[in-house]
């Protein structure tokens, strides 16, 4: 299999990992890699499942979780059908990567590209989900925010 950091782009550096619980279920385990200010891009996230879940699904919780950021429904609406797009079905042992540049945001899966989402303002608010000081998952959020 590839290694953990497969897509991530030259010059990042790995920053913390922590796992992600609902209802005291493991659903993943997120790590980060990014520059000198894990806020700004370029960054990646990588996010290595524990369970099951459709790529309808994730797509349908990234757009829950990005309501907090941004009120636009119009946006979120066009966000969400770009991510069913792009978004696999995953069960345990399955990881995404997120690549957030300049660009935009990136997806692969075991250092394949599943496709590029470049709309205007997506890619702050997604990766905000888990970085943003607003975030559902606050302990998440410094585990990965500690550097590795």
């Amino acid at each position: 299999s590839a290694p953990a950091s497969a897509g991530v782009p030259e010059g990042l550096t790995r920053w913390g990992s922590g796992e992600y619980r609902w209802f005291g279920l493991a659903v993943y385990t997120a790590t980060l890699w990014a520059g000198d200010d894990p806020a700004e891009p370029p960054l990646a996230l990588r996010l290595d499942y524990q369970r099951a879940i459709a790529g309808a699904a994730i797509a349908e919780a990234s757009v829950r979780e990005m309501r907090r950021f941004v009120r636009d429904e119009a946006f979120l609406q066009q966000w969400g059908e770009a991510m069913r797009r792009v978004f696999p079905d995953v069960k345990p042992g399955d990881h995404l990567l997120g690549v957030y540049d300049s660009d935009g945001a990136r997806f692969y899966q075991g250092g394949r590209l599943l496709g590029e989402i470049a709309l205007p303002g997506f890619a702050p608010a997604f990766f905000a989900i888990w970085l943003d000081a607003r975030t559902s998952a606050p302990a998440l959020r410094a585990a990965l925010l500690r550097r590795g």
